[in-house]
């Protein structure tokens, strides 16, 4: 059974744990005609104004493109085999000025997973590579779920 919280702070500890030991995430997007298509990544979370706002450095493939150009709604799901599990809805936007993305590459070096080894330095040349593309994602609900007796707590963003 699910209890809603209304606070993020009040899942925030859990949800970092569980993200921070999981490591990746499937991104899931849909087509136009309402298919989905999955991905594995590494997003980088944060919390601003009490609220988590996330971040991804990535290529913009043409579909992930065209698929957010259609429908910004994402989902990133995590879970481990001890079952524990998160799920994030968002909304995702591109955000390409200097300053964001500096300050995402920061993040990335400071706060990336242990374990992931996703030096982002390993893909790009830098904040300037052309290559490098960042998806701001803005999280409209928030799922923890802890895989010992399936205790599920969700916020939602006013």
């Amino acid at each position: 059974m699910a209890t809603r919280v209304e606070s993020f702070a009040d899942l925030r500890e859990q949800f970092e744990a569980y993200v921070g030991s999981i490591v990746y995430a499937t991104m899931t997007t849909v087509d136009k005609k309402g298919r989905p298509r999955a991905r594995v990544l590494i997003p980088v979370w944060e919390v601003v104004d009490g609220k988590p706002v996330g971040w991804l450095a990535t290529y913009k493939t043409p579909v992930k493109a065209a698929h957010l150009a259609n429908n910004p709604h994402t989902t990133f799901s995590y879970w481990t085999q001890r079952q524990n599990a998160v799920s994030v809805d968002t909304v995702a936007r591109w955000v390409e000025d200097r300053e964001t993305k500096r300050h995402v590459w920061e993040l990335y070096r400071r706060t990336s997973p242990r374990g992931a080894g996703y030096d982002l330095g390993q893909f790009w040349k830098g904040i300037d590579d052309p290559e490098l593309h960042v998806l701001r994602l803005d999280p409209w609900r928030v799922q923890v779920i802890r895989g010992t007796d399936l205790a599920s707590r969700i916020w939602r963003s006013e």
